[in-house]
């Protein structure tokens, strides 16, 4: 009981941090990697629901929704309800 192998002592707690760094940037790797996969999912949902959808972040100015028609301006709410929607559910 008095045998103490600090070489072994060194050995487990080495494994023990080496385990940790890999787990912790592994988790980063595979959340970057479903945002990822999220925003090209999202984009090709724009895409098929009309392409005309804006992305978040861009602002829409009052002469632009002025200048088209009401049926346009409707499917254009429709299509953002939809996008929103999935967006939704990603998360």
């Amino acid at each position: 009981m008095n045998d103490i192998d600090y070489q072994q002592i060194m050995k487990w707690v080495l494994i023990v941090l080496v385990a940790g760094f890999i787990g912790q940037f592994g988790k980063s790797f595979a959340t970057y990697l479903i945002e990822r996969a999220r925003k090209k999912k999202s984009l090709a949902a724009s895409e098929k629901l009309g392409g005309s959808v804006k992305q978040p972040g861009e602002e829409t100015s009052a002469t632009t929704i002025s200048e088209t028609t009401e049926s346009q301006a409707k499917v254009e709410k429709k299509t953002m309800k939809a996008l929103i929607k999935l967006r939704k559910k990603e998360k």
